[in-house]
This record gives C-alpha cells, sequence and structure tokens, in this order.
C-alpha cells in the first residue's frame, strides 16, 4: 500500500485528502520508485486551484521528488532496484510514498548529491539553469532583477547569478524577508510594494536597468518590471502568485523582450533536461547551496499549501516520506 495525497477537485487546500492505494507492477517503460523527499512548489498551486487544469480528476499532484528504485518495466535496462534517482516534470503524481514514473524522466543521483537536496531543488534547479542560460547567457558584470528573492526559486536564482558574476537586485514582500536575500546573496534588496522600487533599481543597475528581470508575481509588478528593463534586455514571467499577468501591446515594448519561459514544458525536451540536469549536479558538487526553509510529512501536504499560499514559507518546501 502506499499513501496519496489526493485532490478531489479545485479548491482551497482542503481538497488535498489522503488514500492508501496499491501499486501495480511497472510497464515496461517504467519504473516504481519509492519517495522520499517531495518538493512543493506554486505551481502546484496553480493547479490546486483551478488555475491549470489537472488531466483528470481525482489528481495526485507533485512535480518533483527523489527517492529510490524498486523496480523496473522490461524496457528499462540503465536503472537497477536500489538506485537512487530524482526527477522533475509530468506526469502528475508526485505526492505520494510509491508512485510509477516513466524511465525518461529519472535523473540517477550520484552520492554526492543527498535525497533532500534533489528532492528540493530539481524544478527550482531547473527553471535556474533556464533563466541564467537559455532564457539570457549571463555573463559577468550583468544585472539582474529576481522578485521574490527570499522564495525557492528566488534564493537559488541568486546564488547561481552570483556564481556567474552577475549583480543581483532582489525584491520581497516585507522587512522580515530581506535578510534571506542578502544571505543568498543579493547585493540590494528592495520592498516590491514601495511606490519607487522600480526607479531605485534603474538607479542601482547603472542608471540603465537590468539585463534580466525575473517576475513570478504578476498583476501590476509585471507591468512596474517592464520599466526597469535597459534596451535590449529581457524579462522572464514565470508566475503570477499575486493575480494574472496582464495583457500588454507590443508597442509598449519597444527594444525590450518578454519571455514566458517554463520549465515543465522545458524538460519534455531530453536535450534540455539532459545538460540542464548535469549543469546542475555540477553546481550542486561544486557548493550551490539551495536551503530547505520549511518541511512537512506528506500527510500534511495541505498545510504546505496553506503556508506557501500565505507567504509564510522561505526558501524550498518539502514533503518528507
Amino acid at each position: 500500500m502506499s499513501l496519496i495525497i489526493e485532490m478531489t477537485g479545485p479548491g482551497g487546500p482542503e481538497v488535498l485528502q489522503p488514500r492508501n492505494i496499491d501499486v501495480p507492477a511497472p510497464g515496461p517503460d517504467e519504473v516504481r520508485i519509492r519517495q522520499t523527499v517531495i518538493g512543493v512548489n506554486f505551481v502546484d498551486i496553480y493547479f490546486r486551484s483551478g488555475l491549470y487544469a489537472p488531466p483528470s480528476l481525482p489528481a495526485v499532484l507533485g512535480f518533483e521528488g527523489a527517492g529510490t528504485v524498486k523496480a523496473v518495466g522490461s524496457n528499462v535496462t540503465d536503472l537497477k532496484p536500489g538506485d537512487r534517482i530524482a526527477y522533475i516534470g509530468m506526469p502528475l503524481g508526485g505526492y505520494a510514498e510509491v508512485r510509477l514514473i516513466p524511465r525518461s524522466r529519472l535523473i540517477k543521483l550520484p552520492d554526492t548529491i543527498a535525497d533532500r537536496v534533489a528532492g528540493s531543488t530539481m524544478l527550482r534547479g531547473l527553471t535556474a539553469y533556464m533563466l541564467l542560460h537559455e532564457v539570457r547567457s549571463i555573463k559577468k558584470g550583468d544585472w539582474i532583477l529576481v522578485h521574490a528573492a527570499a522564495g525557492g526559486v528566488g534564493q537559488l536564482v541568486t546564488r547561481w547569478a552570483k556564481r556567474l558574476g552577475a549583480n543581483v537586485i532582489g525584491t520581497v514582500g516585507s522587512d522580515a524577508k530581506i535578510a534571506q536575500a542578502k544571505a543568498a546573496g543579493a547585493d540590494a534588496v528592495l520592498l516590491h510594494k514601495s511606490p519607487d522600487w522600480a526607479d531605485e533599481t534603474r538607479r542601482i543597475a547603472d542608471g540603465k536597468g537590468v539585463q534580466l528581470a525575473i517576475d513570478g508575481i504578476g498583476g501590476d509588478t509585471f507591468k512596474q518590471t517592464l520599466k526597469t528593463i535597459r534596451p535590449f534586455g529581457i524579462l522572464g514571467s514565470i508566475g503570477q502568485s499575486a493575480s494574472a499577468v496582464p495583457p500588454i501591446l507590443i508597442e509598449e515594448l519597444g527594444n525590450i523582450a518578454v519571455m514566458r519561459p517554463s520549465v515543465i514544458a522545458s524538460v519534455n525536451n531530453a536535450d534540455f533536461y539532459e545538460r540542464g540536469s548535469k549543469a546542475l549536479i555540477a553546481a550542486l558538487q561544486d557548493g550551490l547551496s539551495n536551503p530547505i526553509g520549511t518541511e512537512y510529512a506528506l500527510k500534511d501536504a495541505a498545510k504546505a499549501h496553506a503556508d506557501l499560499e500565505a507567504g509564510k514559507t522561505t526558501g524550498s518546501v518539502i514533503l518528507t516520506v
């Protein structure tokens, strides 16, 4: 039997209900894994709230985790029971003790990467890789604006950007979160609710603005962020935790670009998944850190959602089995 956390329908955290199920043998191209760590991310909340629709209901949420191989399908020849693995991406199903997953989703872990690190870092780490190496190739001296800089993605992007020699301006939602953003390496931290944060960002960034702005807040923050970007810079919109991203006219962009990159879509590309995972594992082995902010037992997934949604967490949020 396996404990799963099942989403019974769209709604608040209360729609996440525990249930025990039998997990069948893996199909030819599948692997059965027992998880130790499961990542909790804002994209899970988007599915739970109904902003995004799961393939069917009831559904088991979760895109990210780590654990151990228990059984492999007949076509799987490069993994065996006992191997340690991590994953990110579709299909949904991460909120579970034991699950089936396609072999193509799994990354074999080296002994130097702990389950807790991998299970809390795959989604955020590949998001950081995507933004700093694919959306724009960041180099020494570049300026980056990172919204929600005390959050899991924000802290990891900041740490990786500093390793590349970039200058990072972070924004946070409260004074209480300034210290976390600075501890991650941000050169300056602003309150995104301050009326002049956009002008202050341009001033700090050599008076010209940033080469890359990363926004997961949406709403009016998205529109204001456009003002912080220097000519031929880019805004990467990766979420909308506050409200929907407003429509914009192409004439408003002038000589800046806007991209809506999706790491969930990107990992469906085998080449991206391979090179991104290799880069992430190499960075982790070289000292890139991703502290876990809050952890919950799998059975307490609803509380994890409530706390994340209410802005009560910092850093990565995980479920443990």
